[in-house]
């Protein structure tokens, strides 16, 4: 009979490995129609007998790319630089707090929102972040950057019960994320920092300085293009 320590140290180990790279191998192919983030709202309001659940997913390609650049300026613009984590981003958030700032802000690139929400809870512990930062140098070795942008422009936070670029679009504006406007794909992608306190709407009154300044870069890029 194995012994307790063999199991904990060797077994276990060996167990989450294989079953994290066969997790994370499978969505390389495989649209991501549940996340534990999901799977976690959902619980949340169980209660609430008007609370469903709402994605659809759909391919890069047919998302504009309005609302692609949208997500990316606003979200992590070194996206396709970096290797995972935005290390001149970190770099400038410490040197902010150790110059004053109250608080660290946010420097989470997409690949960590990723592999926090396709594979974890949530939550702040450092166990958890630990849990992230393994499943993001693993689809940062095994997913293309494509494919991670895809996954994420689908399984994001966009609103109660609303997962994924399309599905927000449909609700908020009635339109595919297909034919969006700058400006509308600017007040999305405000959204994404608090999907479950901003709308849209609200970006337009409330964070309408941001949401100028956004729309404003991301008309220039692409008059720039054209």
């Amino acid at each position: 009979m194995k012994s307790l320590r063999d199991i904990v140290l060797i077994y276990l180990p060996c167990l989450f490995l294989v079953g994290s790279f066969t997790w994370v191998i499978a969505y390389t192919f495989l649209p991501v129609r549940w996340t534990p983030l999901m799977l976690k709202r959902q619980i949340e309001n169980a209660s609430q007998d008007d609370y469903r659940r709402q994605q659809i997913w759909v391919s890069k390609e047919d998302i504009s790319p309005l609302l692609i650049d949208a997500v990316l300026l606003a979200e992590d613009q070194r996206f396709y630089q970096h290797k995972g984590f935005d290390i001149i981003e970190l770099r400038s958030m410490t040197r902010a707090y150790r110059q004053g700032e109250s608080s660290l802000r946010g420097c989470s690139t997409i690949s960590q929102q990723v592999a926090k929400n396709c594979f974890t809870f949530g939550g702040r512990s450092w166990w958890r972040k630990a849990v992230e930062s393994y499943y993001t140098v693993l689809i940062e070795l095994l997913w293309s950057k494509d494919r991670i942008l895809e996954i994420y422009l689908n399984i994001a936070e966009t609103g109660p019960g609303l997962f994924g670029m399309e599905a927000a679009c449909q609700q908020y504006f009635h339109l595919s994320s297909a034919d969006i406007s700058i400006s509308d794909a600017a007040a999305l992608a405000c959204v994404l920092p608090q999907p479950l306190v901003r709308t849209p709407q609200n970006i337009f009154h409330s964070f309408a300085h941001k949401h100028a300044q956004l729309a404003k870069s991301l008309g220039r890029n692409h008059s720039m293009l054209n």
